[in-house]
């Protein structure tokens, strides 16, 4: 196993060789995968489209994490927790997921200890990423966080519309289109 190897992409690779997918499915642009208030213990693989995961408060939608391909997403607390979560998955594109249940998904990570320290080491780097985002929305300069997110993720800005990144950035899309300009 290549020290450098993305531990996600090794759970991935395991999880296609195994054939462990329980179906596929695909999503229209601006199609939701999950609703606010609804239990969704899955995991999803991105084969490919792109999706944002986002919030809602009475004012305005707060996007707070992306989709893309080769990338697994989930409706984190659901999948820990097993309750309903407030947030919403929604396709930016047309999208194709893979689907395992949370059940299978996790029998398959305590089937060897090599599984499960490599799924150690992915909640640790979901962890740390969370914490990044943390620091990311602290830093005041919308400039800053704008070059942060830019080093850390450039396939965003290939990927992602320009004002879901702004929403993602907490600033507004003009401000984003003046600092990509500078």
């Amino acid at each position: 196993m290549g020290e450098n190897m993305n531990p996600i992409s090794i759970i991935v690779d395991k999880l296609n060789s195994q054939d462990l997918w329980e179906e596929e499915i695909e999503l229209n642009r601006n199609e939701y995968l999950k609703v606010k208030g609804s239990i969704d213990t899955n995991l999803y693989l991105v084969v490919k489209g792109s999706l944002r995961i986002y919030l809602v408060d009475e004012y305005e939608e707060h996007t707070i994490r992306f989709g893309y391909i080769n990338n697994l997403i989930a409706a984190l607390d659901s999948f820990i927790n097993e309750k309903p979560s407030d947030f919403y998955i929604q396709a930016l594109k047309k999208t194709t997921l893979k689907v395992i249940s949370k059940a299978r998904f996790m029998s398959f990570i305590l089937s060897t200890s090599e599984t499960t320290e490599i799924w150690y080491k992915v909640l640790e780097s979901f962890v740390l990423q969370q914490m990044e985002r943390e620091r990311d929305i602290l830093i005041t300069s919308p400039l800053e966080r704008y070059h942060r997110v830019l080093k850390r993720s450039p396939q965003l800005f290939q990927e992602i519309p320009d004002k879901y990144i702004a929403s993602y950035l907490r600033m507004t899309p003009e401000t984003l289109s003046r600092i990509k300009k500078s």
